[in-house]
């Protein structure tokens, strides 16, 4: 019998003990013990199953589904929770329905091993964190295209290599943005698919004589099906490494975009100011008013990163099946989002107090020369090979330079020292305005491609939240 006194599933083998160094190295409790919803859910299912195709008569199966519900409304209420002298969340809870139910609590474990248990726990556990990250990942993506709305025909630079290159708008910079993580949702979506299969039913690695409804199971505990091959079921961890990954994605491109915020909330741009909620101050500077929050998002996209390589690097040479190795495989899913989904919501948070000085975006392009490629597209129309253009406009920005002005300076007489086929007309095209507006072409940043892109983003959002649904209402 499992008692806590013995709490081994596999002590009969065994005379002696593992020494306290290794028993301490080995334990699992103090990571898997969140996984107790889904180890009573697929338990619960399990018992089921059992008494439907008979391995257990009805009153069996109804007596342990009873003490396995009792044991999670105790966990629930907070009148118990597993302690450290168990080496892991099924130990634990069978030693628990020992205590409540007797030797019946060992007919549990038949057919059935920690390979195949754990790893459609973990799959479970899985699925309710794609909701909560979903959603809020629906959220940013929301806001984004909002502040975008509000922002179609906001000037600002657009840069390359840091520097000034052409006059964008902020609604098409923070759609760029929204874009990124639209293709995150996606990945998320995808990876949910694959992901939604069930292992239980597959043993320790090749199955079990035991008349064990795997379809039953699969449907029971919201899967599309089981796995089709024992082996890989328990031995599968691709499903946490593509959430890593996704995740990890996720996060460098919430990184680019905290980034953003930082440099544009120096003096030197001005561009925006974030809330007092999302600041901190300086210890020995009064005046200091720091991104903080911006920096921990930037600062932990590389441990996201660290958590996708240690993963693979777990997996790589593992030989099939099972392998204590795959213990480790949920500190790092869970440290990752447990980062990521806070970072999420924050990052929205950010984006939603922020206060945008649009008039120092606009002030940016006097004098920048970005409208510098509309003179020589100026020049291409009147019928000049655009290497030709580039080159007088390059001469002409030099010139610019020694005299110290800018291209909105230039008067109709210097344009035509350059070349002839200027007109009075080539004096409105430098203007950043206009040379924002004239970008009409499907995904340009003229406001009305900029509010058709929020369109677009709103029918790719709806069919990606559709697919979501579909596997998140496995969850119940």
């Amino acid at each position: 019998m499992l008692t806590p006194e013995t709490p081994k599933m596999w002590g009969g083998r065994f005379e002696g003990s593992l020494s306290p160094d290794a028993q301490a190295y080995s334990f699992s409790l103090q990571y898997d013990a969140r996984l107790w919803k889904q180890e009573l859910h697929a338990s619960v299912a399990h018992a089921r199953m059992m008494g439907i195709t008979g391995m257990l008569s009805p009153h069996e199966a109804n007596r342990i589904v009873d003490a396995l519900l009792e044991i999670q409304a105790e966990i629930e209420e907070g009148a118990w929770f597993p302690h450290e002298e168990y080496e892991d969340i099924h130990t634990a809870i069978e030693a628990r329905l020992y205590e409540k139910i007797g030797a019946l609590a060992g007919k549990l474990h038949t057919g059935r091993s920690r390979n195949d248990l754990v790893a459609t726990e973990v799959r479970m556990w899985l699925r309710e964190r794609t909701t909560d990250l979903a959603r809020a990942l629906l959220e940013l993506c929301h806001q984004l295209m909002h502040l975008a709305e509000q922002h179609k025909a906001t000037l600002m630079p657009g840069l390359t290599h840091q520097q000034h290159a052409q006059p964008v708008t902020l609604g098409h910079h923070l759609m760029a943005h929204c874009w990124a993580l639209i293709r995150d949702l996606s990945r998320l979506a995808q990876a949910g698919n694959r992901m939604n299969f069930c292992p239980l039913g597959a043993g320790a690695l090749s199955g079990t004589t035991f008349p064990i409804d795997r379809e039953l199971l699969a449907a029971e505990l919201g899967f599309d099906s089981p796995l089709p091959n024992s082996m890989d079921a328990v031995s599968d961890r691709d499903f946490v490494a593509e959430y890593l990954f996704v995740s990890a994605m996720l996060m460098v491109h919430l990184s680019r975009l905290a980034q953003e915020l930082i440099l544009w909330g120096t003096p030197e741009y001005g561009y925006v100011e974030l809330s007092e909620e999302h600041t901190t101050g300086s210890s020995l500077m009064p005046q200091k008013k720091n991104p903080d929050i911006a920096e921990l998002v930037r600062g932990r996209s590389a441990l996201a990163i660290g958590n996708l390589t240690a993963m693979l690097a777990l997996l790589k040479g593992l030989p099939l099946t099972y392998n204590r190795d795959l213990q480790d495989d949920k500190p790092l899913l869970f440290a990752t989002l447990d980062m990521v989904i806070p970072s999420v919501r924050l990052m929205c948070a950010m984006l939603e107090k922020a206060h945008w000085r649009t008039e120092r975006m606009r002030a940016a392009l006097q004098g920048d020369f970005s409208t510098a490629t509309e003179l020589a597209d100026y020049l291409v129309r009147k019928g000049l090979p655009f290497r030709e253009a580039h080159h007088i406009v390059g001469r002409i920005v030099r010139e610019c330079l020694q005299q110290g002005i800018g291209l909105e300076n230039l008067t109709l007489e210097q344009l035509q020292r350059h070349h002839p086929r200027f007109e009075q007309d080539a004096l409105e095209v430098i203007d950043p305005e206009r040379a924002v507006r004239a970008r009409t072409l499907l995904g340009g940043t003229a406001p009305e491609s900029v509010a058709h892109q929020i369109e677009q983003a709103k029918h790719w959002l709806a069919t990606i939240e559709h697919q979501l649904n579909e596997l998140l209402h496995s969850n119940g």
